[in-house]
């Protein structure tokens, strides 16, 4: 009985602490047929009630574990949110879903009618069946990378991110995606890639792609672009995706020491108010509002210290208060704005107040206490 318990447990917490896949039909109308879908949920997803991004992977029947696995990956280091990645079967089909015009390069027939699958069908579908946020990115490579542009000449673009991997580009893209982007109203990520050894003209009309879309002067457009040297047009994805990915999701991950050197310690004013715009970004791009990482508070910390603008541990310490207000880390900062101006009795009682709360970040009892002694022992209170 005990070996089946544990056994048990077991299993409910593997189940818990990776990701799950999930396959599914979906019946369309606009196809005429029903399409297999390959669905990884993020981990804890049953246990949780929070809203997540969707990345819809076209060429899924290949290009789906490779995806999947890199969002796993990122999300679990929290280089990006954990996501809901949705693969479409297309093999044997894909000539004919990603069918255009000769004369005007848009989707016509067979094409047309995938468009408005993706578009009216499964968009739809996986918003009523799972819980996403507004945020969606696109995937395709070859074909697919072509096909995914339609979507954003669209009036409102379907995604806001779009990763476009060796794209077979139809003849028009290149004139169409230029007309369209210098008049976007809403952010766009949009991430090119070619392998140095690809297929046919690929790299050179990817180039050439970039050098236009480079020159689209709207701040509402994030664009990327890469050739990998040693790729060939089959293991380009395996490369390009985490970078694609790493790009696109850059102002979710930590402050990193990248960041730190090259930004935040070149601030002109307070750094406390680009921790706050850090986030509040992530929150109007990514629909998330992702707590205060300690690794942020202490990489502001840090430029305050080597800057000596210790005026600025006043804001930092209402901020740890606000997101976290059971532990010390508020009333630490607020201790050493105090202190560091010529309060400090006040710091003293700062400190010493907040031994009823709880340990955080390598902040504990014991160091507020010693601060608040040594204060008792420097002014004799």
């Amino acid at each position: 009985m005990k070996r089946f318990l544990l056994l048990l447990i077991t299993l409910v917490l593997s189940n818990t602490l990776t990701s799950q896949t999930i396959y599914k039909e979906i019946n369309s109308e606009k196809l005429g047929e029903s399409r297999q879908l390959k669905i990884q949920v993020p981990r804890n997803y049953d246990t949780s009630d929070k809203k997540y991004p969707v990345v819809v992977v076209f060429d899924g029947d290949y290009l789906f574990e490779i995806v999947a696995g890199n969002v796993d990956y990122a999300a679990y280091w929290e280089d990006m949110p954990e996501a809901i990645v949705v693969g479409i079967n297309q093999y044997q089909k894909r000539d004919a879903d990603c069918y255009y015009s000769e004369q005007n390069s848009l989707p016509i027939e067979t094409g047309a009618a995938f468009f408005e699958f993706v578009s009216m069908e499964l968009i739809p579908f996986i918003d009523k069946n799972f819980r996403t946020e507004n945020f969606k990115v696109a995937v395709g490579h070859g074909q697919t990378a072509n096909f995914i542009n339609y979507y954003l000449l669209k009036g409102v673009p379907l995604f806001q991110a779009y990763i476009s991997l060796s794209p077979s580009l139809a003849p028009d893209m290149k004139t169409y995606l230029t007309e369209k982007m210098p008049k976007l109203e809403q952010k766009i990520f949009y991430y090119l890639a070619a392998a140095n050894n690809d297929k046919g003209n690929i790299k050179e009309e990817t180039e050439a792609l970039a050098k236009s879309i480079s020159s689209v002067e709207n701040d509402n457009l994030l664009d990327y672009s890469e050739i990998f040297p040693d790729a060939t047009h089959y293991s380009l994805p395996a490369q390009a995706v985490p970078k694609a990915l790493q790009k696109i999701f850059l102002v979710f991950q930590p402050i990193s020491l990248k960041e730190y050197k090259e930004t935040v310690l070149n601030l002109e004013g307070n750094p406390v108010d680009y921790l706050k715009e850090k986030y509040e970004t992530i929150e109007t791009l990514f629909g998330i509002k992702k707590p205060i990482l300690i690794n942020d508070f202490k990489a502001i910390e840090a430029a305050i210290k080597k800057k000596e603008k210790y005026e600025y541990f006043e804001d930092l310490g209402n901020l740890a208060r606000k997101e976290y207000p059971d532990t010390l880390l508020g009333h630490y900062y607020l201790g050493r704005f105090y202190e560091e101006t010529g309060k400090s009795k006040k710091a003293m009682k700062t400190y010493q107040s907040a031994y009823v709360l709880q340990e955080i970040g390598g902040i504990t009892k014991d160091l507020v206490l010693e601060l608040a002694e040594q204060i008792k022992a420097d002014f004799g209170y």
